[in-house]
Formats: C-alpha cells, structure tokens, sequence
C-alpha cells in the first residue's frame, strides 16, 4: 500500500516565515532605507536651520 501521508520536509515548507524573512529581501530594504533617510534628513533640517 502507498503512504499518502506528507513527510516532514514538506510540512515545515507550509509554516509562515516571519517578519525576518520579510527584511531579509534587498527591495524591502532599500525601500526602508530611502525612507530612514528622508526622515534622517527631515530632522537635521528643523534642528539645524529652523
């Protein structure tokens, strides 16, 4: 008789993989540094000249 029953490595495939996953993608990244930046420039700009 066959087994139909998944085996272990295709049982973990199915498990979420997170939010560190999620920053480990270079578009993310540099999408979040674009952003850093900005904001980073945002704030020297009111302390430094306003």
């Amino acid at each position: 008789m066959l087994d139909t029953t998944q085996s272990d490595a295709a049982q973990q495939q199915d498990e979420p993989r997170g939010c560190l996953f999620a920053l480990s993608q270079p578009p993310l990244m540099i999408f979040l540094a674009v952003i850093g930046c900005l904001l980073l420039m945002a704030a020297l700009h009111d302390l430094l000249w306003l």
